[in-house]
C-alpha cells in the first residue's frame, strides 16, 4: 500500500500525487500517440469521438460534478459551438481563431442561461436547462437564412497554413487528442484554484458555502460559463468530425448521452469524463454485435438503444453510484489493502446537512 507523507501544503496542489503517476500517465500517452499506427481507420475514428465526447464530459463534469448543477441542456452548448465554427470557416476565418470564437460564444450562451436559473436548483434547473435546449433546436430549425434550417450545412475542413485536417486521418486525431488534454489540464488547475474549491463547497453545502462568504449567483455562473465553453470546443470538433450539420444532431438525445457519461464515468471525477466518452462510443458497438445474437423481434425493435441507455443509468445509480471511476478506485484499494478490505470503505454517506434539515 502506498502511503504518501505530506509536510507541506503545496503537497495537495501538485498535478501528479507521486512518481508512479507520472509513470503510468506517460505509458498512457505513449499508448495514445502510437495508437494512430496499431489500429485501423474505422477504430482510428472512435478514438477521435472518445477525445471530442471527452470534452464536453469535463465540462458537464465541472458543472454537475464539482458545482452540482444539473443540466439537460448541454446540447445547446454543443450546436452553438459547432455552428460558430461552422459558419466562421465558410466565411474565411483561421481555424484557431473559430475554435477561440466557438467556446467563447457557447459560454456566453450558458452565463445567458446560467443568469435566469440561479434561483432554481435539482429537478427545476434540469427542466428549464431542457426547455432551453429545445428552444435552440428551434431556433435552428426557423433560423434558415443563417442555419440553413433543417437543410443543415457542410463543414469546410479545418486548416492551419498549408496543413489540412482531415476528420478521419491521423493528424485530425491528435489535433483531438491535444485538444482535450489541454481542456483536461485547464480543469484540473481550475479545480485546485479558490474558484474551482468554490464550486465544490456549493456542490456540498449552499447555506454552508454561503455562510462561509462564497457569492451563490458569482460561482454557479460562472460554472455555467466554463462548462459551455468547453462544451462548445467539443461542439467545434464534433461538426469537423461529422462534416455536415443540421438540427437533427443536437437533440434532447444528445443532452441524455452526456448527461450519461458523466454519470456512468462517475460523479465528481475529471477521469470519470474520458471514462464516460469511452463508455458512450463503445456501448453502441457492443449493442450492434448483441443484436447479431438476439432474436428478430427484439433486434429490430428501433429503442433498443435508449432502452439499454436507461437500463445502465439506473444500473449505475443503485449499484455503482460511484461509476467506473468509483469501481477502479475500489478495485485499487482492495488489492492495496488486502486482505485487510473492508466492504463498507465506499459506504454512501448522507447528502445533507443538519443545516439544511429545512421545514
Amino acid at each position: 500500500m502506498r502511503v504518501i507523507f505530506k509536510t507541506d501544503y503545496d503537497q495537495d496542489l501538485r498535478l501528479f500525487r507521486h512518481g508512479g503517476a507520472v509513470l503510468w500517465y506517460a505509458v498512457l500517452g505513449a499508448a495514445l500517440l502510437l495508437a494512430p499506427w496499431a489500429v485501423g481507420e474505422y477504430w482510428l475514428s472512435q478514438l477521435a469521438f472518445v477525445c471530442v465526447y471527452g470534452m464536453a464530459g469535463i465540462g458537464l463534469m465541472l458543472l454537475s460534478g464539482y458545482a452540482g448543477q444539473i443540466s439537460l441542456g448541454h446540447a445547446a452548448f454543443f450546436a452553438a459551438g459547432a455552428y460558430t465554427e461552422t459558419l466562421l470557416l465558410t466565411h474565411g476565418w483561421p481555424f484557431p481563431l473559430t475554435l477561440l470564437a466557438a467556446g467563447l460564444l457557447a459560454g456566453a450562451v450558458g452565463v445567458a442561461i446560467g443568469l435566469p436559473a440561479l434561483r432554481l436548483s435539482g429537478i427545476y434547473l434540469a427542466i428549464a436547462t431542457l426547455a432551453f435546449a429545445f428552444i435552440v433546436e428551434e431556433i435552428l430549425a426557423r433560423w434558415e437564412s443563417v442555419t440553413n434550417g433543417n437543410n443543415g450545412l457542410s463543414v469546410p475542413v479545418a486548416r492551419i497554413g498549408p496543413i489540412a485536417f482531415d476528420p478521419s486521418g491521423r493528424l485530425f486525431y491528435y489535433l483531438a487528442l491535444a485538444a482535450v488534454v489541454l481542456l483536461m489540464l485547464g480543469a484540473i488547475n481550475l479545480l485546485r484554484s479558490p474558484t474551482g474549491r468554490a464550486f465544490v463547497a456549493v456542490r456540498d453545502s449552499e447555506i454552508a458555502a454561503q455562510s462561509m462568504g462564497v457569492n451563490l449567483a458569482w460561482y454557479k455562473t460562472v460554472a455555467f460559463g466554463v462548462s459551455a465553453a468547453f462544451t462548445g470546443v467539443a461542439g467545434a470538433f464534433y461538426a469537423h468530425k461529422l462534416q455536415f450539420i443540421s438540427p437533427e444532431a443536437f437533440t434532447l438525445v444528445l443532452s441524455i448521452e452526456l448527461l450519461v457519461m458523466v454519470v456512468v464515468g462517475g460523479l465528481g471525477s475529471l477521469h470519470g469524463a474520458i471514462y464516460g466518452a469511452a463508455f458512450i462510443i463503445v456501448l453502441p458497438e457492443a449493442i450492434g454485435v448483441a443484436k447479431d445474437h438476439l432474436p428478430a423481434s427484439i433486434a429490430g425493435q428501433p429503442g433498443l438503444k435508449s432502452l439499454v441507455f436507461g437500463l445502465v443509468v439506473i444500473g449505475f445509480m443503485l449499484f455503482e453510484p460511484l461509476g467506473i471511476y468509483g469501481r477502479w478506485r475500489k478495485i485499487q484499494l482492495y488489492f492495496q489493502l488486502f486482505p485487510l478490505y473492508r466492504r463498507a470503505t465506499f459506504r454512501r454517506q448522507r447528502s445533507y446537512l443538519r443545516t439544511e434539515r429545512l421545514r
